[in-house]
C-alpha cells in the first residue's frame, strides 16, 4: 500500500499506470471488447477504411484491425512478463551466487557475463530464432535467456554491499545455512533495484517481439500480434494508413507506459532521488 501511495504522488509513475491499466483491461477482456473475430477473413471488406463497424479499418484479408489490436495486447503482455520473468529469475540466481560467494566463482561468472554482453542482443536473438521453429514460446524463452546479464550485475553489486553488514554476520554466527542466508536475508534486501529494471525490461521485450514479428520470424499469422499487423502495413502504407497507425500507436503507448512507470519506481526506491525531489 505504501508503494501504491508513492506511485499516486509521483507524476511520471501515475501517468504510466494510467496508460497501462487500459492495456491490461483490453488484454483481459479481449473477447468482450473485440467486435469481430480477429482471425476470421472477410473478403467483402478488404482494406476498408475506418468506419463505425470497423473503427480501425480492415487489413488485406478483411480482418478487423481493432479486434486484432485488442487481441495483440495479450501477446505483448504475455511476452513481456514471461520473458522478463525468465531473465529476472536467472539474473537473480546467478548474481546472488556470484556476489555472495565471491572469489573464483565470482570471477568465472563475471567473465561469462562479460562474454554474453559482447554479443548484440537483438542479432543474437535473430540467430537463435532462425534455428528454431518460430513460436511465441520460443520467442519468450530466447528473449529471457539473452537479457539476464544486466540484472545479474545489479544483484551482484547490491549483495557485495550487503553481505558484510551486521545482520548477515549475525546470521552466519547462528549457523544458518548458506541457502537460508542468501534467500532469507540477503536477497530480500537487494531486490528493490530489480523491480525498476524488470519494469523497464518489459517495454524492451515488447519492442523485441514486435520487431521479430514484423520480420516474419516472431508470432506467426493468423495469431494477432502488433508486429505482424505492421508487416501487412509496410506493403500498403500508401493506400491503408490505418494498418500502421493503430498498432504502431499501441506499441508506442505501451512501451512509454512501462518506461514512465519504471522511471517513477526508480525515484521511489532510491532515497537519494526522493531527497532531491523534495
Amino acid at each position: 500500500m505504501e508503494i501504491l501511495r508513492r506511485i499516486g504522488k509521483h507524476n511520471l509513475a501515475l501517468i504510466g499506470v494510467i496508460i497501462l491499466v487500459p492495456m491490461f483491461l483490453c488484454a483481459i477482456l479481449a473477447p468482450l471488447l473485440a467486435p469481430h473475430d480477429p482471425i476470421e477473413p472477410d473478403l467483402k471488406h478488404i482494406l476498408a477504411a475506418p468506419s463505425f463497424s470497423h473503427p480501425f479499418g480492415t487489413d488485406t484479408l478483411g480482418r478487423d484491425v481493432f479486434s486484432r489490436v485488442i487481441y495483440g495486447s495479450r501477446i505483448s503482455l504475455l511476452v513481456g512478463f514471461v520473458s522478463v520473468g525468465i531473465a529476472t529469475l536467472l539474473g537473480i540466481i546467478i548474481g546472488a551466487v556470484s556476489g555472495y560467494f565471491g572469489g573464483v566463482i565470482d570471477e568465472v561468472i563475471m567473465r561469462f557475463v562479460d562474454l554474453m554482453m559482447c554479443f548484440p542482443t537483438f542479432f543474437l536473438i535473430l540467430a537463435v530464432i532462425a534455428l528454431l521453429e518460430p513460436s511465441i514460446w520460443n520467442i519468450m524463452v530466447v528473449i529471457g535467456l539473452t537479457n539476464w546479464m544486466g540484472i545479474a550485475r545489479l544483484i551482484r553489486a547490491e549483495i557485495l554491499s550487503i553481505k558484510g553488514k551486521e545482520f548477515i554476520l549475525a546470521a552466519k554466527a547462528q549457523g544458518f545455512s548458506e541457502y537460508r542466508i542468501i534467500f532469507r536475508h540477503v536477497l530480500p534486501n537487494a531486490l528493490s533495484p530489480v523491480y525498476v529494471v524488470a519494469t523497464l525490461g518489459i517495454g524492451g521485450a515488447i519492442l523485441t517481439e514486435s520487431a521479430l514479428s514484423f520480420l516474419g520470424i516472431g508470432v506467426q499469422p493468423p495469431t494477432a500480434s502488433w508486429g505482424n499487423i505492421l508487416t501487412a502495413a509496410k506493403d500498403n502504407i500508401e493506400v491503408a494508413w490505418w494498418l500502421s497507425l493503430y498498432p504502431g500507436l499501441a506499441i508506442f503507448l505501451t512501451v512509454m507506459g512501462y518506461n514512465l512507470l519504471g522511471e517513477g519506481l526508480r525515484d521511489i526506491f532510491d532515497p537519494r532521488r526522493r531527497y532531491q525531489a523534495r
